[in-house]
């Protein structure tokens, strides 16, 4: 499908709007948020995001298992950055599940008065996805909005979205998720008290409390930055169930284990921005053997590390 405006239209004072999901602001959403920042501002009026949570497909599909790549603020503060005016987040349920394409838009135009609405190649609306791009053009002829649809944005061969993006986080393929993103993947939350364990083995680590919807890489070792406040730290950051120590699965942990540093930081909010994937989770005979990896694992991050070439954070 090509870009397009199947509608040119001369009143310049209705916003500029976009609907979607937009779960991690990846390189394709940024395209399209980049055409109505530029087209808003060159038409002198504002640039709207309208989004929704929960995600359609975790309401529709009732999925329980941790499935967003960004929570709402942080999708904020993606976006909020490129020049978006606002964002208007709506609620997700039955009712708005059942509302055809015609009641959704209408409702949406009465509330906005929007002139433009943009949206991605693939774009459905409305209960059984019927709201497909003939039907919303014929609707902006009707109420009289102009309709683009924006073409994706590719990575070796394949069309960039956050499933395809979700699949290489789960895969542990952090260099094609970085690539499809457009800047580091990254995890927040609080660091607590562990099991104490790495301390007593001479590594200490900081534990992460995440939001408990936020999809977690595989499991496995990872190269990674840890940003505490404004500073950056290298970190080794480990995530799984630790079978060297406990001989069946128990709780999935975050351990984190901050390169030269030796700050009390329990209580603190962190973000960790993973890198590349060193290795997956393996049991060793001992601690000893253990300690051993992690050296070379250690090695390995600084490595990477010095020579890390991935986008910068557009959340910065």
């Amino acid at each position: 499908m090509t870009e397009r405006n199947t509608k040119r239209l001369t009143v310049s004072d209705g916003p500029w709007i976009t609907i979607g999901s937009f779960d991690g602001v990846h390189l394709g959403h940024q395209k399209l948020i980049n055409h109505l920042v530029d087209g808003a501002r060159k038409a002198a009026t504002h640039p709207l995001v309208v989004t929704f949570y929960p995600n359609p497909s975790v309401f529709l599909k009732h999925i329980e298992s941790p499935f967003y790549l960004t929570s709402i603020e942080e999708k904020e503060g993606l976006l909020l950055p490129t020049g978006v005016h606002s964002i208007l987040t709506l609620h997700f349920d039955q009712a708005v599940s059942h509302q055809t394409p015609l009641e959704f838009i209408s409702m949406l135009h009465v509330q906005l008065h929007f002139s433009h609405l943009l949206f991605g190649f693939d774009f459905r609306l409305g209960a059984g996805r019927e709201g497909d791009i003939q039907l919303l053009e014929t609707l902006g002829k009707e109420m009289g909005f102009s309709v683009y649809a924006i073409n994706p944005v590719k990575y070796r061969g394949h069309i960039v979205s956050s499933s395809r993006i979700r699949s290489a986080i789960s895969d542990g393929d952090i260099l094609s998720a970085n690539a499809m993103l457009g800047y580091t993947f990254s995890i927040e939350g609080e660091v607590i008290h562990g099991d104490g364990r790495g301390k007593h083995i001479g590594l200490p680590t900081a534990n992460l409390k995440v939001w408990d919807k936020q999809l977690l890489p595989a499991n496995g070792v990872y190269a990674a930055y840890t940003m505490i406040g404004d500073l950056r730290h290298p970190s080794v950051v480990s995530i799984g169930y630790r079978p060297t120590f406990y001989q069946s699965p128990t709780i999935r942990t975050i351990e984190d284990h901050i390169l030269d540093f030796s700050g009390q930081i329990y209580g603190e909010q962190i973000k960790i921005q993973f890198i590349e994937k060193l290795r997956p989770e393996k049991k060793y005979d001992s601690v000893d053997k253990l300690m051993e990896q992690i050296r070379e694992d250690i090695i390995n991050t600084r490595e990477i590390l010095s020579n890390d070439k991935t986008p910068a954070d557009i959340s910065a």
